[in-house]
């Protein structure tokens, strides 16, 4: 899973290399972002640990894949995470607007308690 975690960060798509350029070094509200992390059994496109935040992109392949991404899902927000999705033409051409839903979730989070200072 390890070298396929990082096969996919060596190789991401233009959507995902454009929102990693907003969501890492903490640029978004100060959270920390991971790419192509391990959540057993899956690898998320994006997740904040600390806000339990999952981000998927999606592009036209996931049409085809749509039983497994809702299990994917169904199992990420049983251990506590919100998922949120996105086509990759919304974060290529409407970035702003991707990124306000996800500051929202990361403000969502903080209000809920569910953001943990520690880490």
């Amino acid at each position: 899973m390890l070298h396929f975690a990082r096969h996919l960060r060596s190789n991401a798509t233009e959507a995902e290399r454009i929102l990693w350029r907003h969501l890492r070094k903490r640029q978004l509200a100060g959270f920390k972002f991971r790419r192509q992390h391990q959540i057993k059994p899956f690898i998320c496109d994006f997740v904040c640990l600390e806000a339990g935040v999952a981000i998927e992109l999606d592009g036209s392949q996931h049409a085809d894949q749509m039983r497994y991404d809702e299990k994917r899902d169904a199992f990420l927000r049983s251990n506590g995470f919100r998922v949120f999705r996105f086509w990759n033409p919304d974060v290529i051409f409407r970035t702003g607007s991707v990124l306000e839903t996800i500051r929202e979730a990361l403000r969502d989070a903080k209000m809920d308690g569910r953001f943990d200072w520690s880490l």
